[in-house]
Parts: C-alpha cells; structure tokens; sequence
C-alpha cells in the first residue's frame, strides 16, 4: 500500500465526517455527502482497504479518568545509528504510559509525550523506564500546566 492515494471530493467530506463521528450510520453519511447507504458504505470500505482510514476509537476524558499530567521530554541519545535507532523505537512502543514519539531534527533525537496521573507517577516512569531505553543518554522535562488542545487520552 505504498504511495498517496488520490481522493475525490466525495472521498474528502467523507473523511472529514468520520474524523469528527466515526459512529456515523452510514444513512447518516450517505446524506450528508449526496450518497445513498450503499455506494458510501462501498466507498468507506475502500477507503479502510486502502490504509487511508486506520481505525476507529473513543476519545477519553484524562481529567475523569485522573490521567490528566502530561510532560515532554527532549531526548537525547547515545548512538543515533540505525540499529540503535530501531532498538529505542521497538523498546518506547512497549512503554504505556508514552503517548505519542516523535523522532525530531534538531538540538535532540525524540519529542516523547508521556501522561501520567500525577508528578510521582511520572518521576517513576521517567526513572524506571525511559532512563532505562536502549541508548538514552539524557533527557529534559516539560511539565504541561494546561491543555489547549488535546484529544484526550488514547490509551488506559
């Protein structure tokens, strides 16, 4: 499925819908872009066979489910070759409290965001797992003190 994929209007205001309500019925979405269920139904399912639709899910409240400390760490690592590369992204994957690693060009090798409950849970994170990635050999923390906008927690 390598390469982009070349979407119409339809294919467009279809995604738009679904990222804003993927419970949509497919009546419902069929209105609203000039399609009966049938030939929009078609279409989503191509568009899922395609890899340009990837999931579904819920959005979660962090705040109600008492997970709403987020921090950023620059990270720095030792050996930026590939193997270490790829032995720091396989081993962040497994770490659930990371929410989301970006690998950035710049001062620093990775943006990671981490949510927590709270700065202890955090310090422990930060001490007993990523301190302890293939190849780390510092990192900085960012503490968010307010959240413009997020989506939410991705994961419990």
């Amino acid at each position: 499925m390598p390469g982009r994929i070349e979407l119409d209007k339809i294919d467009r205001a279809i995604l738009r819908i679904l990222s804003h309500d993927g419970r949509i019925s497919m009546t419902d979405l069929g209105a609203r872009v000039g399609l009966s269920k049938t030939p929009v139904t078609a279409r989503v399912r191509r568009l899922e066979a395609e890899g340009v639709i990837t999931g579904y899910r819920a959005d979660l409240s962090a705040r109600r489910l008492g997970m709403d400390h987020v921090a950023f760490l620059e990270v720095r690592l030792s050996d930026t070759r590939e193997t270490a590369l790829q032995a720091f992204n396989a081993a962040v994957r497994e770490i659930p409290e990371v929410e989301e690693c970006h690998m950035i060009a710049g001062g620093f090798d990775y943006l990671v965001k981490v949510r927590t409950q709270d700065i202890g849970e955090y310090r422990r994170v930060l001490s007993e797992s990523v301190s302890r990635l293939p190849h780390v050999a510092s990192t900085s923390t960012y503490v968010s003190m307010e959240s413009v906008r997020d989506p939410g927690v991705q994961r419990l």
